[in-house]
């Protein structure tokens, strides 16, 4: 059975360039501006040189709505593939993406008919948002109907997870999609807050605590998939913001520790490590 729906992301889902062509994701990169100078997420410069940039003028750096063309362009590209097109899209409470590819949608159905297009807003943000993608990419490279797709995609949306420990909170406050009490705890006690994007958080990022060091906040996280996973099966990913060494260790305690259907690193889009700030650790995860 051939496959009749092609997968598009966009890139503040995170999702490896390798895992992207692995499984036929189409991903659509968000820009940014840093010191002057516009790229696109994931294409123009790798995470880890955007947050070297970073570093050097904090202030320089500049997010910009995302273009309805971009996706017009990767609904064209995936039009080829496939008379079915499932967008999987960041969080509309975080980002105008989704409103973005709605309205790309509706013009690529008048310009490609006999194209059906679904834009889906999975809720979540990084690479949970990924998870869902991937889903959608397996449902799809199995030959499943539209439809099926669709319905694998939403039931791991409804239960992905993301939680992200901070290491430095100077840079909460800029984007105003971190809740501010993150901010003001983490300035007057000197703690690590942990933020938390959850099914039952309406798309919004959370705040979900404190912890006094990193290596804490990392046995949390671990705590919590262990109390929720027990010894099932579990897809994983491990994130981090200029920050390789500590995720590298965390991947490894991930997979020593749980069942992994899967579990990949990868690192923070720069458009949502200026508002974490550099050196934050996080997983995003769903129990099969």
């Amino acid at each position: 059975m051939g496959q009749t729906t092609a997968i598009v992301t966009d890139s503040l889902g995170c999702l490896t360039s390798e895992l992207a062509a692995q499984h036929n994701v189409i991903v659509v990169p968000l820009t940014f501006m840093l010191l002057g100078k516009v790229y696109r997420d994931w294409v123009d410069i790798k995470p880890s040189q955007a947050y070297e940039l970073f570093l050097k003028d904090p202030n320089s750096f500049q997010t910009s709505a995302p273009a309805p063309m971009e996706f017009l362009s990767a609904f064209r590209e995936a039009s080829q593939r496939a008379k079915n097109i499932l967008c999987v899209t960041v969080s509309d409470k975080l980002s105008t993406t989704y409103n973005t590819a709605s309205v790309a949608a509706e013009q690529a159905v008048l310009e490609l008919p006999g194209t059906k297009i679904e834009i889906f807003d999975t809720k979540t943000a990084a690479a949970a948002e990924g998870l869902v993608a991937l889903t959608a990419a397996r449902a799809a490279a199995a030959g499943k109907d539209f439809e099926d797709v669709i319905k694998e995609t939403r039931a791991t949306a409804a239960k992905v997870k993301l939680i992200v420990v901070l290491d430095t909170i100077r840079h909460v406050f800029r984007s105003g999609r971190i809740p501010k009490i993150a901010s003001q705890i983490g300035s007057v006690l000197h703690v690590k807050p942990i933020l938390e994007v959850t099914p039952g958080s309406g798309g919004l990022v959370r705040f979900a605590g404190v912890v006094r060091s990193r290596d804490n906040g990392v046995e949390r996280i671990l705590k919590t998939i262990k109390d929720e996973a027990g010894n099932n099966a579990i897809h994983i990913a491990v994130l981090h913001a200029y920050a390789l060494e500590g995720a590298q260790q965390l991947k490894k305690k991930v997979s020593a520790s749980f069942n992994c259907k899967e579990a990949w690193l990868t690192e923070f889009s720069p458009l949502m490590g200026h508002a974490i700030g550099t050196g934050a650790l996080g997983v995003a995860y769903y129990v099969e």
